[in-house]
């Protein structure tokens, strides 16, 4: 399975974030998976290819040619893939991705949930989407959403286009069983 990665690039992240981060990207290596990702070298981006880099995994990275004035890239992507646009980044994380991962992250993260889960709202595709809510990150963003719900404004059975997970085996498991 391919599967991306949304996450904070920031290295200033809580260490927590990134020692789970790890985990989860040892897990994906150990599993045989491939990790899709922005091509980030520190916060949960560069944990997680971290993680699979050190157990052997193999990784993908997507990012925009002009990515490298704004942040590090990962030097241990086995196949790197430069984009025009951020756009063109999120196309191609979902053609190239068979699920998805929510970890702690910021604005972009939230931009790529957002999109990903409206694309499956709209039926473009019917891939697994987990938010991993490590240490509640995303309780107020959960919380916001059925607030949405109980105002009518987002129907209830959204909820279903998602999983809510808090630990990496419950993340893991959720995605090998969809």
């Amino acid at each position: 399975m391919k599967i991306c990665l949304y996450g904070s690039a920031s290295n200033s992240i809580n260490k927590t974030y990134k020692e789970v981060g790890y985990d989860l990207g040892k897990e994906i290596a150990n599993k045989n998976h491939t990790l899709v990702f922005g091509s980030g070298n520190h916060g949960m981006m560069g944990s997680v290819a971290k993680g699979v880099y050190t157990n052997h995994g193999k990784i993908i990275g997507i990012a925009p040619e002009w990515m490298h004035e704004f942040e590090e890239i990962y030097p241990h992507c086995n196949k790197i893939f430069y984009t025009k646009s951020m756009s063109e980044r999120k196309r191609l994380f979902l053609v190239k991705s068979d699920a998805f991962i929510v970890t702690p992250g910021g604005i972009g993260t939230l931009d790529e949930f957002f999109e990903i889960i409206t694309l499956k709202k709209l039926e473009i595709h019917s891939k697994p989407i987990v938010i991993f809510n490590i240490n509640n990150f995303y309780d107020s963003m959960i919380k916001m959403i059925e607030d949405m719900i109980n105002e009518n404004t987002v129907s209830r059975d959204s909820t279903q286009l998602y999983h809510i997970t808090t630990t990496v085996d419950e993340t893991m498991d959720y995605l090998e069983n969809y």
